[in-house]
């Protein structure tokens, strides 16, 4: 092998093995500001594209927890019971999906895994597969739209606390309405003239913040169109090429943590 051949596969190597650090380092459990921007861009993306699955399925937002509380108190009010309990099936599986978050993350860190971060992320890739299959031989069944409410939500809420777990809750990523909230108070902060000309008191704005609510904005309403497009064009099993965004995101840690845990017992 000459010598040209050799340094080519060895910066193959050298630029696979820093792809895959750098694919490790967004779901870990050691966290920087590019792997958060990056994943919440990610998962954003994935809940806009969701979104407009869920809609395409049951005609509604399955994100939108304050509609839905909404529509349940305005229900219950006008004696519809059967609407409340649809509002019910979305609300309580929104939930639950937070919970499991929390647990699974909370799991892994009791057990001291890198990977904590990547199971809710795993679970969800794995529901988005259920999600797509069931859509692709049932839909637009009654059973299929009444399975697919609290799934969805399940996964919204199994989402949107992970990315709150995994950023301090600086990030949201089902629903754009706080995002929207953060970014005006920041334009607001960004426009503010400020005639003292004392530095104590001074309105600044956060520049890298609302420079992150824009990405994860843009983000959401891409996965938005891209979903709307997608899912109306090619069906349900477009939530496959999602759900396999977050293997790939997920894989490498859970890896990671399984071959360090399956060395002791070969040793043995």
């Amino acid at each position: 092998m000459s010598m040209d051949v050799q340094l080519r596969h060895a910066r193959h190597r050298i630029a696979a093995a820093r792809t895959l650090r750098s694919v490790k380092a967004i779901a870990a459990s050691e966290r920087t500001g590019a792997a958060d921007t990056l994943l919440g861009m990610a998962l954003t993306f994935i809940a806009g594209a969701t979104n407009a699955g869920g809609f395409l399925a049951v005609g509604q937002y399955t994100s939108h927890m304050s509609g839905i509380l909404s529509s349940m108190a305005d229900n219950l009010a006008l004696g519809s019971v059967t609407l409340v309990v649809i509002g019910l099936a979305a609300f309580v599986p929104f939930v639950s999906g937070a919970a499991c978050s929390a647990i699974l993350i909370n799991w892994g860190r009791r057990h001291h895994l890198g990977s904590r971060y990547a199971l809710p992320l795993m679970l969800e890739a794995v529901l988005l597969c259920i999600f797509g299959v069931l859509g692709w031989l049932a839909h637009p069944s009654t059973q299929f739209v009444v399975g697919a409410i609290p799934l969805l939500c399940f996964i919204m809420g199994l989402q949107n606390a992970t990315v709150t777990k995994i950023s301090g809750a600086r990030m949201r990523t089902t629903h754009v309405t706080g995002i929207v909230t953060d970014i005006g108070i920041e334009l607001g902060k960004l426009i503010y003239w400020n005639r003292s000309g004392h530095r104590d008191g001074l309105v600044m704005a956060d520049r890298e913040k609302l420079r992150l609510l824009l990405l994860l904005l843009g983000s959401f309403f891409t996965g938005g169109v891209t979903g709307a497009i997608g899912f109306s064009h090619l069906g349900f099993l477009f939530s496959l090429p999602f759900a396999l965004l977050l293997v790939l995101l997920a894989g490498p840690p859970l890896a990671e943590d399984f071959i360090s845990r399956a060395k002791p017992s070969r040793a043995h």
